[in-house]
């Protein structure tokens, strides 16, 4: 049975995919709130949900596993310094996803500002 087997494939292959998640990933943790298509947006809300989870409890092997995710020292670094202390209490839902209500100018496709919730 194929339950629980839907991710986003974006029309991309793997090795873009991966790259596309790695860098919104790391824009949302940089900036707190990007605006992207509504697929790209739903497709990186559970790998963030993951790292910040990951980066409640700070310590080495949790920053270099939250490296090997991402590659990024300074996002890394706002990661557990910025966005992680804010969430400590929360059991889930760190992010939100806010739809646009236009369409993005030439190609009309839906889009959405994913943040981090207050």
């Amino acid at each position: 049975m194929r339950h629980s087997c839907h991710k986003y494939k974006l029309g991309v292959k793997p090795q873009h995919r991966k790259a596309l998640v790695q860098n919104l990933a790391i824009e949302l943790i940089t900036h707190q709130q990007i605006r992207t298509t509504d697929t790209k947006a739903r497709a990186i809300k559970p790998f963030v949900e993951k790292l910040v989870t990951l980066a409640k409890v700070d310590t080495v092997a949790n920053r270099r596993l939250a490296f090997t995710k991402l590659n990024n020292k300074e996002a890394v670094k706002a990661l557990f310094d910025v966005v992680a202390p804010k969430f400590k209490q929360r059991p889930g839902g760190y992010t939100r996803l806010l739809k646009v209500a236009e369409g993005r100018l030439g190609d009309g496709a839906k889009e959405a500002y994913i943040a981090f919730v207050e």
